[in-house]
């Protein structure tokens, strides 16, 4: 265990207190669900720079940062499903293409780390302002539509990048295996890995 592991760990402790003060319903209810929103968010920037500037990068932060950043969003968006303040199919497509980047990078982590790609970087910020604009109580928040164009911009780059990290992830796989990331490695598989994004490769393209 490490900070940047504990972090990783608070993070998924936050969701379900998030979780919680959405359902309560009220003002201030709503904006202690946006605290926690924002705060776990926040982790999830500290907790890679952290793991990359001082050396901590872990197999278990490999795992479990990006299922920490999946947990939140996932909660965000079927919580919000489920208050009928987002539609359906707006989370399924998100949680369909989130699903299936992780299984992609655990397919392929014994072949090396995809490092995260400018448009992946701009895919995790869209979602968090698109959420947080939802997560605002009806007092505070814009008119709709500047949530909803948010929100339709933040699912056409979501599914972008999402084709374009299985392009990526194709074309390691069909590649010659490289040492598994987290031993001792080459140089090469070592950039590779510090350049990945979140705690050890949480950030995906």
């Amino acid at each position: 265990m490490n900070i940047a592991n504990a972090l990783t760990v608070v993070r998924i402790l936050l969701v379900p207190v998030f979780v919680v003060c959405l359902f309560a319903g009220g003002t201030g209810w709503r904006l202690a669900a946006l605290a926690a929103f924002v705060l776990a968010s926040v982790t999830d920037l500290l907790d890679g720079r952290l793991a990359r500037s001082r050396g901590l990068v872990t197999d278990f932060g490999k795992i479990a940062d990006p299922i920490a950043d999946k947990a939140l969003t996932g909660a965000a968006l079927i919580s919000l499903s489920v208050l009928g303040e987002l539609p359906g199919w707006v989370t399924a497509l998100i949680l369909i293409r989130e699903v299936g980047v992780t299984v992609l990078r655990f397919v392929v982590i014994r072949r090396g780390v995809i490092a995260a790609s400018q448009g992946g970087k701009l895919k995790t910020l869209l979602q968090v302002a698109a959420i947080c604009l939802y997560i605002l109580p009806a007092s505070l928040s814009p008119p709709a539509w500047v949530r909803e164009v948010v929100m339709a911009v933040a699912v056409v780059v979501t599914l972008v990048t999402g084709a374009d990290y299985v392009l990526r992830a194709v074309r390691l796989y069909r590649g010659p295996a490289g040492p598994r990331p987290g031993t001792s490695g080459t140089s090469a598989n070592s950039t590779s890995t510090s350049a990945s994004g979140g705690n050890g490769g949480g950030a995906d393209g």
